[in-house]
């Protein structure tokens, strides 16, 4: 697929049934097509087929009302003379159209091509827009907004299938607004690459002379402004251009400048007070000025400080809308009540103003006409005026093109001559005081100085205007796109900067893949709405949430198809926005009238499709360049926010992998679990809860430093690590001895050398008795736990905080708190309680007050905790852990003490027979007597005394048989000619698990038997 611009491809009606003609009598047909023509000719066909134009039967429109001397006319025609020149006796014909597509000009290389040719192709007038006259140079060029090739068949009209051409839109070079088409027609095998290059010279030149001519009409309107400031009574103080300059430092020109152009751009008379930095307030006095040559524009003045400058001017906050300039202009005394002076005096608002009228005479204070005062004939561009000022009242800067707006400071300071009506009883200054007064007199007492500081025509104005408030909007997005990382306040931000600064409304659709942080595999079909907004609410657009599906002729579909932003400046007209859902569209054109459809692409990723509204003025291509800007900004914001969503859903899912599915059977404690990640990333906070021997649980609670994968995977490996420690039943403090070795190791092993480590990574390891209602706990660097007594109470324990893990060589102590049946213990990460905005202090006492409802079951104690004391938005992941503690049924444990002695091994072991079938226990006391019997006599041969036993009956039997000796047993493979070695092995056999636990001074074998499998 070719897009414009590119080498064309063999085109015209191919006699091997191949090539574009095939291909349009396939599309012509109804047959689809996919491959083989450009983008563009193929969405120009889509829109011909929408509007239901025929190939053979195209009659194009005739204008009779065309304007034969126009701006475009009057710059384009020696450009084409000299083109004409260049192509001579060729069968090139060159024309220039309006930007409605209408043929103003026409030049042939060879002019007996005009006895050839049809009307059509000769004669100006003939509308060559896209929707009456199909595929063609002229209206594709003005669809497509740019340089644009049109060979053959490409041409939707039978009649063109012979020719080719290529056209170029020419653009005001102040608004940027297409004002023409250039287009160079010629037969199909006259292809020639030069051509390009002239048209796009060409059109430089047409644009040139168009910046010429509003350069002559700036240079006009300032010739008249001095001239009518140099006829104007009173004003031997001075109309300086250097007034404003010589007053007020840079920054306050610049304010000055600001609200100049806007009163310029929004056509406006009257005054209005600005209020500087410091504190000065300065009027800027608006003043119409019309050239002899019909040129209308507005002079904005500063009124600088007079004599009683100490006095505030009162002047009326107003300013009158001048609908058309081409009225005569009112004078500003007639158009607001009169300004009071410092003198108490009533006036004209800045003396006697001098404005000149429609027909370049002036009118004084009082709207009596005065004799005209004009310029010099202001260029060739303009027609020439009867009166004609000496060349010597013209300053130096009245020769120097102007550009949009002619502003203080930025030309020559000669004051303009004094002419003959400033010394008659009889010009304005006369009729302005009634011939009472002097002009000078009343000058000097009553009216300060005015400096100008910016002149133009309104609708240059506007466009300068436009401009800068393009600029604004730009910077304004570089600091609200984007402040998050999430897709769809990303896609918000984008809606909210955009309207109502560029548009009215504004829609945008995602894929659902992007909202979930993936890569769409088909984004044109998997698009929903995600955004409306608007300057108001109620239209009838597709909801969000709510799927979309664009047809292949709409400005939507077309932009993701060509990457390029889609400009639709009247959607009345826009075939195939209007084929869509025409009931859907007819109520939408109740409320919009012009669109611009933006992709949204960031790293060769499409994110989506913006669409901009406009209900008033049309966009224009500035508009369009604009909205793809902004949308390119916004495409890189949601890209980083659906790749960060991608990899936070990555590591959440990992962190949630390596976290408890569920928690394990015991009857210690009740537990209850949360765990929050933070809304910036995720971290490395883990909770355990790991059943011991002797009907023990430990409660694990631990948080690795930093976010993202690697303190994920490093949490798990740490968790991995403390379950395996403590399952060896090694205490509180000697486990969290090993976690710290270990997190030194990991460190050390870093390959480079240049990982920031997981040194930091903090915990806190409890162990719970139910038989003694004991709790053996100790922390590494950890927040404290909280302790719910059955009676409310809350306390911290004293508990101490030990380093955090990796520092090594520092020891960790335990201590050991009584947990009455009943009481709450509460283990949390630092994340519930550390939050820049808070005291750590306040927040446990938050905390305290949330956990003092002991009655309350665990999982609500849970819930309590992070309505009341989590952050609103954590910056921290958190880990949280309640356990309700149990005391297990004294008549659920038998203890018997015996001495060394064999013979007590038979007692015992009756005695626990007993104990257990009284509790129905009769089918498991077999294994139990074997595995007493075993651990009993290896404690009296190999252990010291004194000897324990301690059968323990809860969800199993757990038969515990502890002495003096740290000697520890093994087990081991008796060979078949050994007498001893197989009771370990038995015991391994009959049991569901079995294992030695170290005491202070001595040790405990357990077995454990499962009372099911029994």
């Amino acid at each position: 697929m070719v897009r414009s611009g590119e080498e064309p491809r063999p085109a015209g009606r191919a006699t091997d049934g191949t090539g574009p003609a095939s291909l349009r009598e396939l599309f012509l047909q109804g047959e689809p097509v996919e491959t083989g023509v450009r983008t563009s000719i193929l969405d120009s066909w889509q829109r011909c087929r929408s509007l239901g134009l025929s190939p053979d039967a195209l009659d194009l429109p005739y204008r009779e009302d065309f304007d034969p001397g126009g701006r475009i006319v009057r710059a384009a025609v020696p450009v084409l003379d000299r083109l004409q020149a260049t192509f001579a006796g060729s069968q090139v014909n060159i024309s220039v159209a309006d930007a409605n597509g209408t043929v103003l000009l026409r030049r042939f290389g060879d002019p007996s091509m005009t006895r050839s040719l049809p009307d059509i192709q000769v004669v100006p007038g003939f509308v060559f827009a896209e929707q009456v006259a199909g595929t063609n140079g002229i209206g594709l060029a003005l669809a497509e907004r740019q340089l644009i090739r049109v060979y053959g068949a490409e041409h939707f009209a039978e009649r063109a299938q012979q020719n080719a051409c290529v056209a170029l839109p020419v653009r005001d070079p102040l608004s940027g607004r297409i004002e023409g088409v250039l287009c160079l027609g010629y037969p199909r095998g006259f292809e020639r690459p030069a051509l390009g290059v002239a048209i796009r010279r060409a059109a430089e030149g047409i644009e040139r002379r168009l910046l010429g001519q509003s350069s002559a009409r700036e240079r006009a309107l300032l010739r008249t402004y001095l001239a009518a400031g140099a006829g104007t009574a009173g004003l031997h103080r001075g109309v300086a251009l250097d007034a404003v300059a010589n007053e007020f430092p840079l920054r306050d020109q610049a304010i000055l400048r600001e609200k100049a152009a806007e009163l310029i751009s929004g056509a406006q008379r009257g005054a209005v007070e600005v209020t500087l930095p410091d504190g000065r307030r300065v009027t800027l006095v608006s003043r119409p000025v019309t050239s002899g040559s019909g040129v209308q524009g507005i002079a904005i003045e500063a009124v600088l400080p007079g004599p009683a400058a100490g006095e505030p001017l009162v002047i009326p906050h107003q300013a009158d809308d001048l609908a058309a300039l081409t009225a005569p202009a009112v004078p500003l005394s007639a158009a607001r009540p009169a300004i009071t002076l410092p003198s108490g005096h009533l006036a004209a608002p800045s003396g006697p103003l001098v404005t000149t009228d429609g027909d370049g005479g002036t009118t004084g204070p009082s709207g009596t006409a005065g004799p005209v005062t004009s310029a010099e004939p202001s260029t060739s561009a303009e027609p020439a005026t009867p009166a004609e000022p000496s060349k010597s009242a013209e300053p130096d800067s009245a020769r120097t093109p102007a550009g949009p707006a002619v502003a203080a400071g930025e030309r020559t300071t000669t004051q303009p001559t004094t002419t003959d009506s400033d010394r008659s009883p009889s010009g304005p200054a006369a009729a302005g005081r009634g011939g009472r007064v002097s002009a000078e007199e009343h000058s000097e007492a009553a009216f300060p100085a005015r400096g100008l500081v910016m002149l133009g025509e309104p609708q240059v104005g506007a466009y300068a205007l436009a401009a800068r408030r393009r600029l604004e909007l730009l910077s304004e997005a570089s600091t609200r796109i984007g402040t998050t990382l999430d897709v769809r306040r990303t896609a918000e931000e984008l809606a909210e900067t955009a309207a109502p600064g560029l548009a009215d409304f504004v829609t945008i659709d995602l894929p659902d893949a992007v909202l979930r942080g993936e890569e769409s595999a088909d984004p044109i079909a998997d698009l929903r709405r995600t955004v409306v907004h608007g300057i108001r609410g109620g239209l009838p657009f597709t909801p969000p949430g709510k799927r979309v599906d664009f047809g292949p002729t709409t400005p939507q579909l077309r932009c993701l198809s060509s990457s390029e932003a889609v400009l639709e400046p009247d959607l009345n007209a826009a075939a195939g926005w209007l084929a869509q859902d025409p009931e859907h569209t007819e109520r939408l054109l109740a409320h919009v009238h012009s669109l611009i459809a933006v992709p949204l692409l960031a790293r060769g990723v499409v994110l989506g499709v913006a669409s901009f509204y406009r209900a008033g003025s049309p966009f224009g291509d500035d508009d369009r360049s604009l909205a793809q800007e902004l949308a390119s900004r916004a495409a890189l914001s949601i890209d980083n926010a659906r790749r960060y969503t991608h990899e936070r859903t990555m590591v959440l899912a990992l962190q949630r992998r390596l976290l408890p599915h569920g928690l394990p059977d015991q009857d210690a404690v009740e537990v209850a679990h949360r765990y929050l990640p933070a809304e910036s990333d995720v971290g490395g906070d883990w909770y355990d809860v790991i059943p011991l021997s002797g009907a023990r649980v430990g409660l694990l609670v631990g948080d690795v430093v930093g976010h993202g994968m690697l303190s994920a995977a490093t949490m798990g490996r740490l968790r991995t690590a403390a379950r395996s420690f403590a399952e060896l039943d090694f205490p509180p403090d000697e486990v969290l001895t090993h976690l710290d070795n270990l997190v030194g190791r990991l460190d050390r092993e870093d390959p480079d050398g240049k990982g920031a480590g997981v040194i930091g990574a903090t915990c806190l390891y409890a162990v719970y008795d139910p038989t003694a209602q004991r709790c053996l706990m100790a922390r590494a660097g950890h927040p404290p736990p909280a302790v719910v007594r059955p009676d409310g109470t809350v306390t911290y324990p004293d508990l101490p905080a030990g380093p955090p893990l990796g520092l090594g060589g520092l020891p960790f102590d335990a201590v050991e708190v009584g947990l009455p049946e009943g009481s709450q213990l509460v283990l949390y990460t630092d994340g519930l309680i550390e939050d820049r905005n808070r005291d750590v202090d306040a927040v446990l006492e938050q905390l305290r007050e949330a956990l003092a409802h002991p009655e309350r079951a665990p999982e609500e104690t849970c819930q309590a905790i992070l309505d009341t004391v989590a952050p609103t938005h954590p910056h921290d992941d958190i880990a949280l852990l309640v356990a309700r503690v149990h005391a297990m049924d004294p008549g659920r444990i038998a203890n018997w003490e015996l001495s060394a002695d064999p013979a007590r091994v038979g007692e015992v072991r009756a005695s626990a027979m007993r104990w257990l079938s009284d509790r129905g226990l009769d089918e498991t006391g077999f294994a139990a007597e074997l595995i007493l019997s075993e651990l009993i006599t290896n404690a009296i041969r190999h252990g010291a005394a004194p000897i324990r036993v301690r059968l323990l009956y809860g969800r199993t039997l757990i038969c515990e048989v502890s002495d003096a000796s740290n000697t520890a047993p093994h087990l081991r493979r008796a060979a078949s000619t050994d007498e001893g070695g197989r009771g370990l092995f038995l015991v391994a056999q009959l049991s569901q698990s079995w294992g030695t636990r170290y005491l202070p001074e001595g040790k405990v074998i357990w077995a454990e038997c499962d009372l099911d499998a029994a």
